[in-house]
């Protein structure tokens, strides 16, 4: 599972460990756009309605994976006081060991890049970043996520330049948790 803050590349790191590994990736985002495109989009309130409809989906997808025994990889901005006991809830049911990666991005480095994000056009508008802004400005100059209190391996990562970062020692942690996989993409 990743983690951190908006703005941390979380997505970025899911989506090249999901190439690596041909892992399914589950990510909030990308199911709360699918339902912008379906439900249609407006203000904050319906946002972060369809965000907490996301976050019910991403555990119904992970909840399919982990009755299969199958792998997955699931991102957002998990929060301890909600996510960790859903978690745990999964994990009495299917036994697995949840591999926590916690991405880190300074507090500056993390309020430029949000600011920029509704200029750059990637994220769909439905996410109304510019009214978020103001909610999220202290949280994101803080630049500091907690892990979740989960019983398994934490992995963290700098991502405060998304285009250096050393993915070898995350790579070797993996491969230790998913052997049978590493290296399965054609590429190391």
């Amino acid at each position: 599972m990743i983690t951190g803050l908006p703005g941390t590349g979380k997505t970025t790191l899911g989506q090249e460990l999901a190439r690596r590994y041909r892992l399914p990736f589950i990510y909030k985002d990308g199911i709360k756009e699918l339902l912008f495109e379906r439900l249609g989009w407006k203000d904050r309130p319906w946002s972060k309605v369809l965000g907490q409809a996301s976050y019910d989906l991403l555990y119904y997808f992970l909840e399919a994976q982990l009755r299969a025994s199958a792998p997955a990889i699931i991102e957002s901005n998990f929060q301890a006081e909600f996510d960790a006991p859903r978690l745990e809830k999964l994990r009495a049911r299917y036994p697995f060991t949840p591999f926590q990666i916690l991405c880190r991005t300074d507090g500056p480095v993390l309020v430029e890049r949000y600011k920029r994000r509704p200029a750059q056009g990637e994220r769909h508008p439905g996410h109304v970043d510019h009214l978020a802004y103001d909610e999220l400005y202290e949280i994101l100059l803080h630049g500091e996520q907690t892990p979740l209190p989960l019983d398994g391996p934490l992995f963290e990562i700098d991502t405060n330049d998304l285009t250096a970062i050393d993915y070898s020692k995350l790579y070797s942690a993996l491969d230790m948790m998913l052997p049978q996989r590493a290296g399965h993409s054609g590429n190391s």
